[in-house]
Protein backbone atom coordinates (compact mmCIF):
# COMPACT_ATOMS: atom_id res chain seq x y z
CA UNK A 1 0.00 0.00 0.00
CA UNK A 2 3.07 2.61 0.68
CA UNK A 3 4.16 1.98 -2.63
CA UNK A 4 0.82 2.29 -4.45
CA UNK A 5 0.82 5.94 -2.65
CA UNK A 6 3.99 7.14 -3.71
CA UNK A 7 3.51 10.44 -5.63
CA UNK A 8 6.38 9.17 -8.53
CA UNK A 9 4.31 5.89 -9.13
CA UNK A 10 1.13 7.28 -10.55
CA UNK A 11 2.25 9.57 -13.07
CA UNK A 12 4.84 7.19 -14.38
CA UNK A 13 1.93 4.52 -14.92
CA UNK A 14 -0.37 6.81 -16.62
CA UNK A 15 2.19 8.57 -18.86
CA UNK A 16 3.18 4.98 -20.22
CA UNK A 17 -0.17 3.78 -20.45
CA UNK A 18 -1.11 6.66 -22.70
CA UNK A 19 1.70 6.20 -24.49
CA UNK A 20 1.21 2.56 -25.17
CA UNK A 21 -2.52 3.12 -25.17
CA UNK A 22 -3.60 6.24 -27.50
CA UNK A 23 -3.13 4.20 -30.83
CA UNK A 24 -5.26 1.82 -29.63
CA UNK A 25 -8.31 4.59 -28.04
CA UNK A 26 -9.75 5.71 -32.00
CA UNK A 27 -13.36 4.71 -30.04
CA UNK A 28 -12.79 6.94 -27.39
CA UNK A 29 -11.11 9.76 -29.13
CA UNK A 30 -14.05 9.31 -32.06
CA UNK A 31 -16.90 9.99 -29.35
CA UNK A 32 -14.96 12.97 -27.93
CA UNK A 33 -14.19 14.76 -31.62
CA UNK A 34 -17.13 13.12 -33.98
CA UNK A 35 -16.35 15.44 -36.71
CA UNK A 36 -12.88 14.12 -37.11
CA UNK A 37 -12.38 11.61 -39.60
CA UNK A 38 -8.62 11.00 -37.83
CA UNK A 39 -9.21 11.98 -34.02
CA UNK A 40 -5.86 9.85 -33.20
CA UNK A 41 -2.62 10.36 -34.13
CA UNK A 42 -0.69 7.75 -35.83
CA UNK A 43 1.99 9.22 -38.35
CA UNK A 44 4.72 7.90 -35.77
CA UNK A 45 4.98 5.74 -32.42
CA UNK A 46 4.12 8.04 -29.70
CA UNK A 47 7.10 6.11 -27.75
CA UNK A 48 9.65 7.00 -30.55
CA UNK A 49 8.10 10.53 -30.29
CA UNK A 50 8.65 9.99 -26.27
CA UNK A 51 12.13 9.20 -26.31
CA UNK A 52 13.07 11.79 -29.42
CA UNK A 53 11.79 14.29 -26.89
CA UNK A 54 13.89 13.30 -24.05
CA UNK A 55 16.93 12.98 -25.90
CA UNK A 56 16.60 16.31 -27.33
CA UNK A 57 15.84 17.66 -23.24
CA UNK A 58 18.45 15.62 -22.40
CA UNK A 59 21.87 16.33 -25.00
CA UNK A 60 20.56 20.34 -24.76
CA UNK A 61 20.00 20.07 -20.39
CA UNK A 62 23.75 18.13 -20.10
CA UNK A 63 25.31 21.22 -22.54
CA UNK A 64 22.72 24.15 -20.20
CA UNK A 65 24.49 22.67 -16.71
CA UNK A 66 27.96 22.28 -18.18
CA UNK A 67 28.40 25.87 -19.34
CA UNK A 68 25.49 27.45 -16.62
CA UNK A 69 27.31 25.79 -13.52
CA UNK A 70 31.00 26.07 -15.23
CA UNK A 71 30.12 30.00 -15.81
CA UNK A 72 29.14 30.35 -12.39
CA UNK A 73 32.08 28.63 -11.03
CA UNK A 74 34.15 30.67 -13.15
CA UNK A 75 32.79 34.18 -11.83
CA UNK A 76 32.82 33.39 -8.57
CA UNK A 77 36.65 32.95 -8.44
CA UNK A 78 38.83 35.68 -7.80
CA UNK A 79 40.11 35.70 -11.43
CA UNK A 80 36.83 35.92 -13.28
CA UNK A 81 34.92 38.15 -10.90
CA UNK A 82 34.83 40.80 -13.00
CA UNK A 83 33.35 38.81 -16.12
CA UNK A 84 29.99 37.98 -13.66
CA UNK A 85 28.10 41.10 -15.15
CA UNK A 86 28.82 39.92 -18.63
CA UNK A 87 28.00 36.10 -18.24
CA UNK A 88 24.26 37.22 -16.09
CA UNK A 89 23.54 39.83 -19.45
CA UNK A 90 24.50 37.25 -21.80
CA UNK A 91 22.47 34.47 -20.09
CA UNK A 92 19.44 36.39 -19.17
CA UNK A 93 19.64 37.66 -23.27
CA UNK A 94 19.75 33.85 -24.15
CA UNK A 95 16.72 33.41 -21.73
CA UNK A 96 14.43 36.18 -23.20
CA UNK A 97 15.03 35.98 -26.72
CA UNK A 98 12.01 33.89 -27.78
CA UNK A 99 13.08 29.85 -28.65
CA UNK A 100 11.06 30.36 -31.93
CA UNK A 101 13.39 33.36 -32.80
CA UNK A 102 16.02 31.49 -32.23
CA UNK A 103 15.11 28.77 -34.69
CA UNK A 104 13.75 31.42 -37.42
CA UNK A 105 17.43 32.98 -36.96
CA UNK A 106 19.13 29.57 -36.76
CA UNK A 107 16.95 27.79 -39.47
CA UNK A 108 18.66 29.71 -42.72
CA UNK A 109 22.34 29.15 -41.43
CA UNK A 110 22.17 25.58 -40.41
CA UNK A 111 18.82 24.22 -42.32
CA UNK A 112 15.68 22.25 -40.68
CA UNK A 113 16.33 19.56 -38.27
CA UNK A 114 17.99 19.31 -34.61
CA UNK A 115 20.92 21.50 -34.52
CA UNK A 116 18.92 24.86 -34.43
CA UNK A 117 16.72 23.05 -32.20
CA UNK A 118 19.24 22.08 -29.49
CA UNK A 119 20.95 25.48 -29.76
CA UNK A 120 18.05 27.63 -28.84
CA UNK A 121 16.94 24.46 -26.30
CA UNK A 122 21.08 25.36 -25.13
CA UNK A 123 20.22 29.17 -24.92
CA UNK A 124 16.99 28.81 -22.85
CA UNK A 125 18.41 26.57 -20.34
CA UNK A 126 21.42 28.13 -18.95
CA UNK A 127 19.70 30.96 -17.10
CA UNK A 128 18.38 29.27 -13.86
CA UNK A 129 21.08 27.00 -13.95
CA UNK A 130 23.78 30.14 -13.57
CA UNK A 131 21.66 31.75 -11.40
CA UNK A 132 21.17 28.86 -8.85
CA UNK A 133 25.13 27.99 -9.20
CA UNK A 134 25.63 31.42 -7.94
CA UNK A 135 23.17 31.65 -5.11
CA UNK A 136 24.73 28.60 -4.40
CA UNK A 137 27.75 28.92 -4.26
CA UNK A 138 27.17 32.76 -2.70
CA UNK A 139 25.85 31.05 0.36
CA UNK A 140 28.37 28.64 1.71
CA UNK A 141 29.19 30.30 4.73
CA UNK A 142 32.63 32.22 5.54
CA UNK A 143 33.74 30.29 8.41
CA UNK A 144 33.33 27.25 6.80
CA UNK A 145 35.44 28.28 4.00
CA UNK A 146 37.93 29.68 6.72
CA UNK A 147 38.00 26.09 8.45
CA UNK A 148 38.71 24.48 4.77
CA UNK A 149 41.52 26.85 4.70
CA UNK A 150 43.03 26.22 8.24
CA UNK A 151 42.79 22.09 7.28
CA UNK A 152 45.24 22.88 4.46
CA UNK A 153 42.73 22.47 1.71
CA UNK A 154 43.83 23.98 -1.74
CA UNK A 155 41.24 26.26 -4.09
CA UNK A 156 40.33 23.22 -5.85
CA UNK A 157 40.02 20.93 -2.62
CA UNK A 158 37.75 23.54 -1.57
CA UNK A 159 35.51 24.06 -4.39
CA UNK A 160 34.90 19.72 -5.25
CA UNK A 161 34.84 19.25 -1.29
CA UNK A 162 33.19 21.88 0.48
CA UNK A 163 31.57 24.54 -1.81
CA UNK A 164 29.96 22.23 -4.82
CA UNK A 165 28.33 19.88 -2.00
CA UNK A 166 26.85 22.59 0.12
CA UNK A 167 25.52 24.24 -2.83
CA UNK A 168 24.25 21.03 -4.90
CA UNK A 169 20.61 20.92 -3.18
CA UNK A 170 20.26 24.90 -4.73
CA UNK A 171 22.29 23.71 -7.97
CA UNK A 172 20.09 21.10 -8.20
CA UNK A 173 16.85 23.14 -8.17
CA UNK A 174 18.01 25.27 -10.90
CA UNK A 175 18.69 22.40 -13.17
CA UNK A 176 15.15 20.93 -12.42
CA UNK A 177 13.79 24.55 -13.31
CA UNK A 178 15.79 24.52 -16.54
CA UNK A 179 14.52 21.09 -17.50
CA UNK A 180 11.22 21.32 -16.87
CA UNK A 181 11.26 24.59 -19.15
CA UNK A 182 13.10 22.59 -22.17
CA UNK A 183 10.67 19.94 -22.07
CA UNK A 184 7.92 22.13 -22.83
CA UNK A 185 9.84 24.15 -24.78
CA UNK A 186 11.21 21.28 -27.32
CA UNK A 187 7.29 20.83 -28.92
CA UNK A 188 8.46 23.89 -30.64
CA UNK A 189 11.07 21.78 -32.16
CA UNK A 190 8.72 20.18 -34.38
CA UNK A 191 8.23 23.18 -36.31
CA UNK A 192 11.56 22.56 -37.79
CA UNK A 193 11.27 19.45 -38.85
CA UNK A 194 12.35 17.43 -35.30
CA UNK A 195 10.36 14.83 -34.37
CA UNK A 196 9.14 15.12 -30.79
CA UNK A 197 6.14 15.12 -28.57
CA UNK A 198 5.25 18.45 -29.76
CA UNK A 199 4.56 17.20 -33.42
CA UNK A 200 1.32 15.96 -33.03
CA UNK A 201 0.63 19.49 -31.61
CA UNK A 202 1.65 21.33 -34.16
CA UNK A 203 -0.22 19.18 -36.96
CA UNK A 204 -3.13 19.45 -35.11
CA UNK A 205 -2.60 23.64 -35.12
CA UNK A 206 -1.81 23.53 -38.72
CA UNK A 207 -5.15 20.65 -39.25
CA UNK A 208 -7.15 22.87 -37.08
CA UNK A 209 -7.19 18.81 -35.10
CA UNK A 210 -8.21 19.08 -31.50
CA UNK A 211 -7.49 15.85 -30.57
CA UNK A 212 -3.90 15.63 -31.60
CA UNK A 213 -3.33 18.82 -29.83
CA UNK A 214 -4.58 16.97 -26.49
CA UNK A 215 -3.17 13.89 -27.10
CA UNK A 216 0.09 15.59 -27.57
CA UNK A 217 -0.19 18.63 -24.90
CA UNK A 218 -1.29 15.38 -22.02
CA UNK A 219 1.59 13.48 -22.94
CA UNK A 220 4.55 16.67 -22.41
CA UNK A 221 2.64 17.71 -19.41
CA UNK A 222 2.98 14.36 -18.28
CA UNK A 223 6.49 13.86 -18.98
CA UNK A 224 7.04 17.53 -17.20
CA UNK A 225 5.32 15.97 -14.14
CA UNK A 226 7.53 12.83 -14.17
CA UNK A 227 10.52 14.52 -14.75
CA UNK A 228 9.52 17.27 -11.85
CA UNK A 229 9.19 14.37 -9.23
CA UNK A 230 12.16 12.70 -10.08
CA UNK A 231 14.25 16.13 -9.41
CA UNK A 232 11.92 16.41 -5.77
CA UNK A 233 13.30 13.16 -5.13
CA UNK A 234 16.92 13.31 -5.41
CA UNK A 235 16.77 17.30 -4.19
CA UNK A 236 15.14 15.47 -0.64
CA UNK A 237 18.31 12.88 -1.27
CA UNK A 238 20.67 15.36 -1.58
CA UNK A 239 19.42 17.81 1.29
CA UNK A 240 19.25 14.69 3.81
CA UNK A 241 22.99 13.99 2.48
CA UNK A 242 24.24 17.57 3.20
CA UNK A 243 22.67 17.75 6.49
Amino acid sequence: MKRLADPLLWPILLFVLLLVGLPHSQGLWSALFPGLSRPVYQQESFVALALAHFWLVGISSLFAVAMGVGAGIAVTRPWGAEFRPLVETIAAVGQTFPPVAVLAIAVPAMGFGQQPALIALILYGILPVLQATLAGLGAVSPEVMSVASGMGMSRGQRLWRVELPLAAPVILAGIRTSVIINIGTAAIASTVGVSTLGTPIIIGLSGFNTAYILQGGLLVALAAIVVDRLFERLGRHLTRHVK
